[in-house]
């Protein structure tokens, strides 16, 4: 983990995409930047559903940059369109549907979370992540 500094990373910069499953993933704050907490831009295309996930360590906040879509959170339906933002304790379990238009978000875990590290699933592991601690 690293120390806090000021970070600008400008709107076209060149971030490297990761797909996870049907997430597509852009951290914006790289592993050796971070200090308490990971920051990403998140994209999931029209028509899918995600895996549901938590984490039993970091607190996650969402807020809707585009599109629309749902979240599924402890087993219950929001309905989330552009602006709307979310905070999920730890524990909270999470996943996301879309429906015609992608759902794009800013993602925020405080402490920081990583695909291989505090992301645990219920049920099958999507591509691209790790195993499935919680197994």
């Amino acid at each position: 983990m690293g120390t806090s500094s000021i970070l600008h990373l400008k709107q076209g910069s060149a971030v490297e995409v990761q797909q996870l499953g049907p997430y597509a993933i852009q951290s914006l704050i790289q592993p050796d930047e971070e200090a308490s907490l990971t920051a990403y831009r998140v994209r999931i295309e029209p028509y899918q559903t995600t895996a549901v996930s938590y984490h039993k360590i970091a607190e996650e906040l969402y807020y809707v940059i585009e599109g629309q879509g749902s979240a599924i959170l402890n087993g219950k339906e929001h309905v989330l369109q552009s602006g709307d933002f979310l905070r999920l304790p730890p524990e909270t379990t999470h996943g996301f549907v879309t429906r015609e238009d992608a759902l794009v978000m800013l993602n925020i875990h405080t402490p920081g979370s990583r695909p291989d590290h505090d992301v645990y699933f219920v049920g099958n592991v999507p591509p691209g992540f790790g195993k499935n601690d919680a197994q």
